[in-house]
Formats: structure tokens, C-alpha cells, sequence
């Protein structure tokens, strides 16, 4: 039981729970209550794969009858740099909204462009919480430019049990699971568990328990190659930092033997073998302009 199980299924449960057309619709409602009248029908996923992940989890994009536009993010990890990507990825979207109605932009006629809403799901503990994320207020110091966009960040905690909060207290689980049980089996199980007896997405865990398993023991696997890969370039940048550091000591030291007299120019290559030709040109003018 303890044993960490490779996945095959590539994909989140955020993004694998709201494919299914009944829980989108269930995510719209949470998002517009007022609109009692939208079918599931009325809803079309239009996310595109592959422009960018946060962390372990996919991005969701779906119109409403047409009308809207309605991108979520979840991301465990707070960073504002999440309005930068909603901001590339609406871009792409609106393209290929234009381009799959056959919309003339260079035409005198004004084109149909739904209204878009954007959605941060974050389910981190960070204890600030800031009620938006806006592009010009983060990265322009609020000042009006030409741009703007602004997503609604939601936190859980309202107290209405709809899916999004049911979907932000299963995470909540299975954070709490993993510290427990670490990246295992036991913790996907326990977690799956939790919730069904608790009553978070019980239906969804119930009718594809084996799924949302194999997913989950996916996502420890994106995991442990992230931690990896990060951790394989930072042991390089510091191997690279290092020689960097020698070879400017190298430098200095011949600069100061020229200037000494110790040595000539022809003789540094001998004397540091680990300078090529172009640190030695480097090495050169750096004593001309000290003369």
C-alpha cells in the first residue's frame, strides 16, 4: 500500500472533474447563481491544451450560451504572474473564437466579442487575501496604460457546499493526507475516502474512483520530476556561478602580473591554461586601460 504507483493519466482533477458537461454546469451555477436558466447545452469547453500549467494543474476555458467567456486557473502556489499567462491565453482564445466564426477583423462591420471573466481557484494558505489580481496594479504600479485585465480570486470558505468550495476542501484533504502518509497510495486512498464520507464530490470519486487514483498518482510523478529537474538546474547554475568566479580570479591575477611585470602577454596562456584566446584579448585591454 505503501508503494508510489506510476500514473499514465496525464491530467488534473480540476480540469478532469469540470470535462464532465453536469459538474461544469454545477461550476457555472456557482459562478451565476442568477442565470437559473443555462443548460448544459449551453456550455462548450473551449480550453486550449498545452499553452501553459501552473504547478500540477490545467487551466479551464468555457463559453456560456455564447455570451461569455469564463477562464479559471487553480494553482496551489501564489503568484501574480498568473495574470500574465491569462492574459496570453485569453489572447489565444479570442483568436480562436474569431478564426472558428469566420469573424472579418479587417472589416468596417464591429465584430461579436463575447464578454470575458477570469477566475483564480487558489487553494494554497497563503493568509493574504487579496480579492484580485490586476495586470496594471501588479506589474505597472496602477497607473492607466493600454492594457488592463483582472481575475476574481476564490479562496473557498462561503459556506454554500457548491462544487467550487467542495473542490477547494478536497484539495484541502489531500494536502493534509500527503503530509501525513507522504506521495503514496495510502494518501490517494485516504483522501478519496475523506471525501466520500464527508460528502465532497462523493458522486464524482464514486463513479470514477479508479480514474481520479490514477491521476492523482500522476501528479506525484509531475512532481517529483519538477523537484528534479529544479533541483538538477540549480546545481548547475552553481557549477557555472563557480567557474564563472575562478575564471574572473584568473583574470584579475594576470592583470596584476602584467602590471607587476611579472609575465608578458604571450606568456598567460602558459601560466593559465584554463583562459582561452578571447580571455586573454579580454585580459589585454583590461591592462592597456589600467596603464
Amino acid at each position: 500500500m505503501q508503494e508510489k504507483v506510476k500514473g499514465n493519466v496525464k491530467d488534473s482533477i480540476f480540469c478532469n472533474l469540470f470535462r464532465i458537461k453536469k459538474y461544469l454546469l454545477q461550476l457555472y451555477q456557482a459562478l451565476h447563481p442568477e442565470d437559473s436558466g443555462m443548460t448544459e447545452e449551453g456550455l462548450e469547453n473551449v480550453t486550449i491544451n498545452h499553452v501553459f500549467t501552473n504547478g500540477i494543474y490545467n487551466d479551464l476555458c468555457f463559453t456560456a450560451g455564447g455570451r461569455l467567456i469564463l477562464m479559471l486557473e487553480a494553482q496551489s502556489t501564489w503568484s501574480v504572474n498568473v495574470i500574465i499567462r491569462m492574459f496570453i491565453y485569453l489572447a489565444q482564445t479570442y483568436h480562436e473564437y474569431f478564426k472558428g466564426n469566420c469573424t472579418n477583423l479587417y472589416g468596417s462591420k464591429k465584430a461579436v466579442m463575447p464578454e470575458p471573466e477570469l477566475y483564480v481557484v487558489y487553494t494554497g494558505g497563503r493568509k493574504k487575501r487579496q480579492e484580485y489580481i490586476s495586470l496594471s496594479e501588479e506589474f505597472f504600479g496602477g497607473r492607466n496604460i493600454g492594457i488592463e485585465l483582472k481575475a476574481k480570486v476564490i479562496y473557498g470558505g462561503n459556506g454554500n457546499n457548491d462544487i467550487l468550495e467542495q473542490y477547494i476542501k478536497f484539495t484541502k484533504v489531500y494536502n493534509g493526507q500527503v503530509k501525513e502518509h507522504g506521495r503514496t497510495k495510502k494518501a490517494v486512498i485516504e483522501t478519496i475516502c475523506i471525501c466520500k464520507n464527508e460528502n465532497l464530490l462523493k458522486e464524482y470519486l464514486e463513479s470514477r474512483e479508479k480514474e481520479v487514483v490514477g491521476i492523482m498518482m500522476a501528479l506525484f510523478d509531475q512532481e517529483e520530476v519538477f523537484d528534479t529537474y529544479v533541483k538538477s538546474e540549480r546545481r548547475e547554475a552553481a557549477k557555472k556561478a563557480t567557474k564563472e568566479a575562478e575564471k574572473r580570479t584568473r583574470k584579475e591575477t594576470a592583470v596584476q602580473l602584467l602590471k607587476a611585470g611579472r609575465c608578458t602577454v604571450d606568456e598567460i596562456g602558459e601560466i593559465f591554461p584554463q583562459l582561452d584566446d578571447d580571455d586573454i584579448i579580454e585580459i589585454e585591454q583590461e591592462f592597456m586601460q589600467r596603464v
